[in-house]
């Protein structure tokens, strides 16, 4: 009861907001003042005073979606014009990808993230590799489009008053995104589209695990397992990683996956607790993927005090949630039933499950090293 009261109080306000951001944009960018505006609502019939505010929170709706796709579409113009290939494209947690010449829809979701344009880097030498259109091209679709309906609004004589409503939307959330991108800042933990340019501008480390997370995310949705990836790309020393970079702590967990791929438990396992002996420095997603990781090896090693201190009602949350999109989770899931539940049934049901449903995730060199890895358990312990 005291969560539904909850969310109508949220739904309430955010009506409230929604009247008022309104009728401030209005009296700002239209003729009409703020009494004007106001004076009609409170002239609404009961029907009308009720759909009022449940168009608008559809206009806010409608235009955080098309402002959050055209964000990524900014990426995805400029990442092209400057010689990236192209690999995916996600908004919210649905992902197009381009498979065998056809477009393919698959389910994929990153905490923390609206949407993400995922492009493959020109194969040149890094330093002559381009970063600025990649990362910026967002912030200048989102402030570009939101600047033309601002001139709609100033310009235009007698709009609409609703055209002129989804227009001040539109101005408003457009700016929003522009700002919060384009404004180094950290949201969440994770770097915006502005400081991770920044970074990447004065910190080559930073440029390099970039351009090596871009190259390794498009082979593996291509199929191909870490172990079969360049050996070149895996030699960073991880005592030299930054782990208040995501992005050279992201290149360090990818280490451990090469690990994990090659079965070299123990080698993965000393890596794993070398990387959550810095977890103060690691954003909230890559606490939870290596506590996720770190309790695998330690089951498949037989660390189960370990696994049992590890293995949180927060940590198996986190896995139970992303299972859904990621063959990973589902491996963590199998070595859980297979080690500390000794459940051989229910592991192989996991088994079977991910080989049946294989095409369906998005990341299938992963889920070729899972389902690999997972047959080579189920024989160890036949």
């Amino acid at each position: 009861m005291k969560q539904a009261l909850k969310l109508v109080g949220m739904f309430l306000v955010g009506i409230l907001l929604g009247v008022m951001v309104s009728g401030a944009g209005i009296a700002l960018f239209t003729d009409m003042t703020l009494a004007a505006f106001f004076g009609k609502l409170f002239r609404l019939h009961i029907a009308e005073v009720i759909g009022f505010p449940l168009l608008f929170i559809c206009f806010f709706l409608i235009t955080l979606f098309l402002q959050v796709t055209l964000h990524e579409a900014g990426h995805l113009i400029c990442g092209l014009a400057s010689g990236y290939r192209f690999v995916s494209f996600r908004i919210f947690n649905f992902t197009w990808i381009r498979k065998d010449g056809k477009w393919v829809l698959k389910r994929f979701s990153v905490a923390g993230t609206g949407g993400q344009c995922l492009l493959a880097p020109p194969d040149r030498p890094e330093e002559e590799i381009p970063v600025c259109g990649y990362n910026m091209g967002g912030v200048m679709m989102n402030i570009l489009t939101a600047l033309v309906a601002l001139g709609f609004l100033l310009w235009m004589e007698d709009l609409p008053f609703m055209l002129s409503v989804f227009l001040v939307f539109w101005v408003i959330i457009g700016l929003f995104l522009g700002v919060t991108n384009g404004v180094p800042m950290k949201l969440g933990g994770i770097g915006n589209d502005a400081y991770t340019l920044r970074l990447l501008r004065h910190n080559p480390a930073t440029k390099h695990a970039l351009i090596l997370q871009l190259r390794i995310n498009a082979l593996i949705q291509e199929g191909m397992r870490p172990k079969d990836m360049p050996e070149e790309w895996f030699k960073q020393d991880v005592a030299t990683i930054d782990y208040k970079d995501i992005l050279q702590a992201t290149v360090g967990l990818m280490n451990v996956s090469r690990l994990l791929d090659r079965e070299e438990w123990e080698d993965a396992y000393r890596l794993l607790e070398d990387v959550k002996s810095h977890s103060s420095e690691l954003i909230g997603i890559l606490q939870q993927e290596t506590d996720a990781e770190l309790l695998f090896t330690a089951l498949v090693t037989g660390r189960m005090e370990r696994a049992g201190e590890l293995a949180t009602d927060k940590l198996l949350r986190y896995i139970h949630l992303y299972s859904r999109v990621s063959s990973s989770k589902q491996r963590q899931l199998f070595a859980l039933a297979l080690y500390q539940e000794h459940d051989r049934e229910k592991a192989e049901t996991i088994y079977r499950s991910v080989v049946n449903l294989r095409e369906k995730y998005l990341m299938q060199g992963e889920v070729n090293m899972d389902i690999a890895l997972m047959e080579v358990l189920l024989a160890q312990e036949a």
